[in-house]
């Protein structure tokens, strides 16, 4: 009969811990789908925010390009467009 009760007690506090941890569990749950549904969660898909960003990088780099090309353009058409208002000054 003590071996009976020893392996019971052993029993309900092997239950015990359990009920607490599933307990904690439980409890955390609605506090991380709050967390998550305000946005301020981590990202479900971390691999798919970093191919965006791969690729916005990228886009930022040709439209840096294409601003460079624009902006040597415009200096040298300025620079033309001094040159012949010199030359049409110089005439008069």
């Amino acid at each position: 009969m003590q071996t009976d009760l020893a392996n019971a007690l052993e029993r309900n506090s092997r239950l015990s811990s359990r009920v607490r941890q599933l307990e904690k569990r439980l409890s955390a749950i609605p506090g991380e789908a709050a967390w998550t549904e305000s946005g301020f969660g981590a990202a479900t898909d971390i691999d798919q925010l970093q191919r965006r960003i791969t690729m916005l990088d990228q886009e930022l780099v040709a439209t840096r390009g294409r601003l460079d090309e624009r902006t040597e353009e415009l200096e040298a058409a300025r620079s033309a467009n001094r040159e012949l208002t010199r030359a049409l000054n110089q005439r008069t």
